[in-house]
């Protein structure tokens, strides 16, 4: 069982309107990008930021919840397996709408929290604008699945490496 202040503390974590998400949502119309949909039921998974008319889905990821490949949140240390379970269904989940956006000629964009500090605002929302432009214009359009400030699968296998060495653990990613 969980205990009251448990409860409360879960039941305070909001899944719309998170501030990464305000952060994106504020970039985008900054850039001059509007017309687009919240959470839009009629799109697989109901994106947090959708363009329906660019078929563009925008997916603002909290490090914790989706488990980040960047920074490698750690897990909770009291009730392990289930949040072991948790994660995976996370995962799945994700993996499930990400499928069905792109079989339905969606170009789906994953914006991690971690790319929205202050230090990397900046190129990670010049990346989301090129390609939410390039998805509308004509030679674009090719639906897929971007992760926008992603290392390459050699260079973050590495970071992870060099993480685990320096937790204290065996470099397994």
């Amino acid at each position: 069982m969980t205990s009251e202040a448990t409860r409360h503390v879960m039941q305070a974590n909001k899944s719309k309107n998170t501030t990464p998400e305000l952060t994106m949502r504020a970039a985008l119309r900054e850039a001059g990008l509007t017309g687009y949909r919240l959470h839009w039921k009629k799109a697989p998974g109901h994106p947090d930021i959708c363009f329906p008319g660019r078929k563009v889905a925008i997916f603002v990821n909290g490090c914790f919840w989706h488990r980040c490949p960047h920074c490698c949140p750690t897990l909770p240390k009291t009730n392990a397996r289930f949040w072991e379970e948790k994660f995976a269904r996370n995962a799945a989940r994700d993996a499930r709408d990400d499928a069905l956006l792109v079989e339905g000629g969606w170009t789906v964009i994953v914006v991690w929290e971690c790319r929205l500090k202050k230090e990397r605002l900046e190129p990670t929302v010049r990346d989301v604008i090129l390609e939410v432009e390039r998805a509308g214009s004509s030679e674009g359009g090719v639906a897929r699945v971007i992760e926008i400030g992603s290392l390459p699968a050699w260079r973050l296998g590495l970071a992870r490496r060099r993480l685990g060495r320096r937790r204290g653990r065996r470099g397994r990613a």
